[in-house]
């Protein structure tokens, strides 16, 4: 296990791999139903049970109290919802030049459009002796806004195809995302304690149903044969776009700070690792109630971004600590 910890920076990209080597191996698993209990059914469960943790883990005092810090967080919330999907954007008319490129172009725009991860963005920005309660603050308030406008900016291409039920849509999304959101944060003040005793065993739910929706979707791909149908040259410039993206984002963040913001080291480091990050939990969840079992090629370029943006900023996180030293 200590090996896997060495190789892996996050475990869950480990149980992601073998989730896809599961699917390919044994893709007809994903269709069984044992007494109408489906694979379907347990994800739908486990992602009611992310949203309403997520939702009892919010601490509101430590919310209200970084509002102060106001210029930072607008920042990052536009860095995340505006400036990343405008760059998604600027691929959409090679799904003119030729429309193989119209799934990529779509799971990319998905990607762009995700809010920030939350544990990884604060586990980051505390290596780097950045601004822990800024990061908290950015990194909740990005999954929450993320709920409304993930959705919203998919709508302009899921919807106009008329292959998505979007009052469906809507319903799913209010009943598996923003009620258990709703209901935990009631709960907080009650059962908050309790979260936290007990979080680390919790957060397993977050992992265990990530990697259900992976083995699903995948299964569903590879027996359907998209991965062949979009070959190895439509997937290494899918990643050759992903990793352009976070650096220049990364880099624009930078020039940004030193030409015009002037943010203090502290909070600099929030906004960079934040406004770059992308949660694959979102991701997942979010994607598994827009796009169902066709999520497989979508789930593709988040999965790159995660992984490699671990190891960036994981590498970054070090060089900004040695700074104060």
């Amino acid at each position: 296990m200590s090996l896997i910890k060495k190789i892996f920076p996050d475990p869950l990209i480990f149980y992601l791999i073998l989730a896809l080597i599961f699917a390919f191996v044994f893709p007809e698993l994903s269709y069984i139903n044992v007494y109408t209990i489906t694979i379907s059914k347990i994800i739908n469960i486990g992602v009611i049970c992310v949203f309403f943790f997520y939702g009892l883990k919010l601490k509101w005092s430590e919310v209200f109290k970084d509002l102060l810090n106001w210029k930072l967080h607008l920042r990052i919330q536009l860095i995340t919802f505006l400036l990343f999907p405008l760059l998604g954007l600027l691929f959409y008319p090679l799904t003119k030049v030729d429309s193989s490129y119209q799934m990529m172009f779509l799971a990319v725009f998905y990607l762009c459009c995700l809010p920030s991860t939350v544990s990884s963005s604060v586990v980051m920005v505390s290596i780097a002796k950045g601004n822990m309660i800024s990061a908290i603050f950015n990194a909740s308030l990005s999954g929450l806004i993320g709920i409304i406008l993930t959705p919203l900016w998919m709508s302009l291409f899921i919807h106009q195809d008329g292959e998505v039920d979007s009052f469906s849509i809507v319903t799913d999304l209010v009943l598996k995302v923003v009620l258990p959101v709703v209901v935990g944060a009631f709960l907080q003040p009650y059962l908050g304690k309790y979260y936290d005793k007990y979080k680390q065993s919790l957060s397993n739910v977050d992992k265990f149903t990530i990697v259900l929706i992976v083995y699903e979707s995948f299964s569903h791909t590879f027996s359907e044969g998209l991965l062949h149908v979009f070959g190895f040259k439509k997937i290494l410039v899918m990643t050759i776009v992903v990793i352009l993206l976070f650096f220049i984002v990364f880099y624009l963040i930078q020039l940004l700070n030193d030409k015009f913001w002037k943010f203090k080291r502290e909070d600099f480091i929030v906004l960079q690792f934040c406004g770059t990050k992308k949660s694959l939990v979102h991701g997942s969840v979010i994607g598994s109630i827009l796009f169902g079992s066709e999520i497989g090629f979508i789930l593709l370029p988040i999965m790159i971004y995660h992984t490699f943006q671990l190891l960036f900023i994981s590498y970054k996180a070090s060089q900004y600590a040695k700074q104060v030293v």
